[in-house]
């Protein structure tokens, strides 16, 4: 039967579009469905920033009247400008393994990139660089986690099938934690604090981290700049993000490193895994959701590592190594034995440099596929 495309353009269609996937990966084991509301809350123009300057449709595939697949086309102007490349974004793709479907869908989003008069089609993307993005071609046994998109080992297949080549890759590493802490971290964390003069704050209330929240945006905007795909974020979009990114963490996850002027010169952030919470609520807090996710939140023995960065002056100088120690030693004071780095661009040795200190295996990888129109 032929596949008809039909653009969502109410909320009960844009509900469909989030929901799809939950049949797609019934009773998969290793994938994690996102939160509904924050798929909601990114979705939603209403709800979400960035299309103040991103351009955005959503299409669902259907065969026999019932939905085969799904997918986003986005056209992010500040990333476009920064770049100068006048690409199209898919992202939130999903189909069965049907080549008419996977084809359909792409080229709609062809289809309109060459009515914007754009000149390639590059994904999986979301709106910005904080979004789920890449598609999995390694680790597909693995875990997934809230912050990665999971699909099947199909869909790389259809991809390449249908003209898409790799742009770039994300690898990712799972961590056993050091118990005791590694002594050369320790070492070395304990020599750059004395010899750069710098000061590690870490909060026990989220009233206290907030206080910092801004700069440590700010300093995340600045140090992965030069970063694939990344655009400039809005001040909207970044209230937006700290609700996002500090709404549900422990506050001593969050360690910062501040100079002698109290100026911000690296942070990280990790949170306890929602993996195994979300699979159990089905993404949904309500009614009895929020149980599972609280649970998680307080008692884990598995975290994700989220977002680190480092002020460029600073690097090399062992600043990092104070906030891994910190974190090494919250992880193990809340009983967590392994740690997912989440992706990390495979060009970026400096990060990748780092877990040479721990017992490491790098068990995923996701890429981003262009295709040329």
């Amino acid at each position: 039967m032929t596949v008809e495309i039909k653009e969502v353009q109410s909320r009960k269609g844009l509900r469909k579009f989030i929901r799809f996937p939950h049949s797609l990966y019934k009773n998969n084991p290793y994938w994690v469905p996102a939160l509904d509301f924050d798929e909601v809350n990114t979705l939603d123009p209403k709800k979400n920033p960035a299309f103040e300057y991103c351009e955005t449709h959503y299409w669902l595939a259907y065969r026999d009247n019932q939905i085969v697949g799904r997918i986003a086309g986005i056209i992010n102007h500040h990333a476009v400008d920064k770049w100068n490349q006048k690409y199209v974004r898919f992202g939130w793709i999903d189909f069965v393994d049907d080549i008419e479907v996977s084809r359909a869908l792409l080229n709609k989003v062809e289809s309109w990139a060459k009515e914007k008069e754009m000149l390639a089609v590059h994904g999986p993307l979301g709106f910005t660089d904080l979004d789920r993005e890449g598609m999995l071609v390694e680790g597909f046994d693995e875990l997934g986690t809230l912050a990665t998109n999971y699909n099947h080992p199909y869909y790389p297949l259809h991809l390449q099938q249908l003209g898409y080549a790799k742009d770039i890759d994300w690898v990712e590493y799972e961590i056993s934690v050091p118990n005791p802490p590694n002594e050369t971290i320790e070492r070395m964390a304990k020599i750059s604090l004395r010899r750069n003069n710098l000061k590690l704050i870490h909060f026990n209330t989220k009233k206290e981290l907030l206080k910092h929240a801004k700069a440590l945006f700010n300093l995340l905007e600045e140090e992965y700049k030069h970063l694939y795909g990344v655009a400039p974020l809005t001040e909207k979009q970044i209230e937006a993000y700290i609700d996002q990114y500090l709404g549900f963490v422990k506050p001593s996850y969050v360690p910062i490193v501040v100079n002698e002027n109290n100026e911000m010169v690296a942070f990280g952030i990790v949170m306890n895994s929602l993996s195994i919470a979300l699979q159990r609520s089905s993404g949904m807090v309500f009614p009895f959701g929020f149980i599972h996710l609280i649970k998680a939140l307080w008692k884990n023995d598995r975290a994700d590592l989220y977002l680190v960065a480092v002020k460029s002056e600073y690097q090399g100088k062992g600043v990092n190594a104070i906030v891994m120690n910190h974190i090494n030693h919250m992880l193990l004071k809340h009983k967590v034995r392994v740690v997912e780095s989440n992706p990390e661009l495979e060009t970026n040795t400096d990060v990748q440099s780092q877990w040479k200190f721990f017992d490491t295996r790098q068990h995923k990888r996701r890429t981003c596929f262009i295709k040329t129109l």
